[in-house]
């Protein structure tokens, strides 16, 4: 056996560069620099953060799309401790509706679920008996081999799907939810009643005051501190074998380095790597994603008081409407005015990604008329459209079974992405537990090889 003094000395010195510059990547990157290991980040955008960047809507910065932690959100809670936020976050108990039947409902509490005009009685004890049987399912592996669909069908009843299941099912995933597993839905529920598993009382919203801006500019601040260099405008062509260590290519020239961390999605990491086997670059590419279209509105009047507004009549634009001003104070953080976000979840190769964005926003404002009888275009401060063609993988049939690779065939590169959140659901949260699973991998498997005799 090595010695594991130098296996450590051996470690220390590798030089270690991350593509992607999102939650993942920099998560990986402050592990590794905590490791003393030389670290240099590549983000082809001009700016941190991916999925979670911030950006300008008016006069207002926060986050590009919505996000918002859970007190049971773990993982994402001890990283922001780390980087000195999480004293800093705001706790909002929030309201949810449902607009069924061309009226909105409030289905915030026991009461208002019970008093649902849209299921009977029955349909509601059978709801609520599925998600309770949900929560308590551990094995999620026999989950992969049944349709959502036919599993809530099974449960709750075809009405229930029909008017409850379904709407929900395509508010998240559009006409994906045809070829997802149940394992997907039971992921969102464990995610929901995970505090009432660890013992909290009820669960409630947070942010970070300054929203995602905030935690990434502290994250930039702190990985500096710990002699990470970052890059950003700095777009990766292809990582490729030179001699005993990786090349990164760029438009501008090549770096070379000891090991190699891919956090871009999947298909964008197969053509990144191409020196993967045919089976590492099948699987990469086999990964079905789901796309999002998403518009930001401020507005100088509410809609409404639900955060989150599910849709079960059919015909929107979007698949749902996130009052983020009912959980972000708006006076402190959002000059006084109103955000919302108008999601609408598409393949990648669905033809709205073309749409122009003019037609986009008539399609988006009209929808929201539809929803809101007091909404008037003249309420619109800002609009602006977020366009992003792979956002999350779908949890299809045997979906671990066609899992792409972490540690690839070629020496020194690994991969982590969205893909291997396995059965969960994507957010900020599982995107850091995914690093953390991964470094922790990576260092285990650098430590043995520089161990070797």
């Amino acid at each position: 056996m090595g010695d594991p003094v130098a296996a450590q000395r051996t470690a220390a010195g590798e030089r270690w560069a991350v593509v992607g510059g999102g939650m993942l990547g920099l998560t990986l990157a402050h592990r590794l620099a905590q490791r003393g290991l030389s670290v240099t980040v590549f983000e082809g955008a001009p700016q941190l953060g991916g999925l979670a960047s911030a950006w300008q809507l008016g006069d207002v910065v926060w986050d590009r799309h919505y996000h918002v932690t859970l007190l049971s959100d773990a993982r994402l809670r001890s990283l922001l401790r780390e980087l000195g936020l999480e004293n800093a976050m705001e706790w909002v108990t929030t309201r949810t509706g449902v607009f069924a039947g061309g009226r909105l409902h409030s289905v915030s509490n026991t009461v208002e679920f019970l008093r649902f005009p849209a299921l009977g009685l029955v349909d509601k004890l059978r709801l609520g008996a599925t998600i309770a049987y949900g929560a308590r399912i551990r094995d999620w592996r026999r989950l992969e081999r049944i349709p959502v669909s036919d599993w809530l069908v099974r449960l709750s009843g075809r009405r229930t799907f029909e008017r409850f299941w379904g709407p929900l099912l395509r508010s998240k995933l559009g006409e994906s939810y045809r070829e997802t597993s149940a394992a997907f839905i039971w992921a969102t529920i464990a995610r929901l009643y995970a505090a009432r598993r660890t013992g909290l009382k009820r669960e409630m919203f947070g942010y970070v005051p300054g929203g995602y801006a905030r935690v990434l500019e502290r994250f930039a601040e702190v990985l500096t501190q710990e002699k990470v260099e970052i890059c950003t405008s700095a777009p990766v062509r292809q990582v490729v074998r030179d001699g005993t260590g990786l090349c990164v290519e760029q438009a501008e020239g090549k770096r070379k380095f000891d090991r190699v961390v891919v956090t871009l999605a999947a298909p964008l990491a197969a053509r990144v790597c191409p020196e993967l086997t045919e089976d590492e670059r099948q699987r990469l590419n086999g990964v079905r994603y789901l796309g999002i279209v998403c518009a930001s509105l401020l507005l100088n009047r509410p809609l409404a008081d639900y955060y989150v507004t599910n849709l079960t009549d059919e015909g929107f634009p979007f698949t749902g409407v996130i009052e983020m001003s009912t959980l972000v104070d708006r006076v402190k953080y959002l000059g006084g005015l109103h955000l919302v976000y108008l999601p609408r979840y598409v393949t990648p190769e669905d033809p709205f990604f073309q749409l122009p964005d003019a037609e986009v926003e008539a399609q988006f404002l009209e929808g929201l008329g539809r929803i809101y009888p007091a909404f008037r275009r003249s309420d619109v401060r800002a609009f602006r459209l977020s366009r992003v063609r792979q956002v999350c993988a779908l949890s299809t049939l045997g979906y671990s079974d066609r899992l792409p690779p972490r540690r690839t065939s070629v020496p020194g590169l690994w991969l982590a992405n969205s893909a291997h959140i396995v059965n969960g659901t994507l957010n900020v949260n599982e995107t850091v537990e995914l690093a953390e699973n991964t470094f922790r991998e990576m260092m285990s498997d650098s430590t043995a090889a520089a161990g070797q005799p």
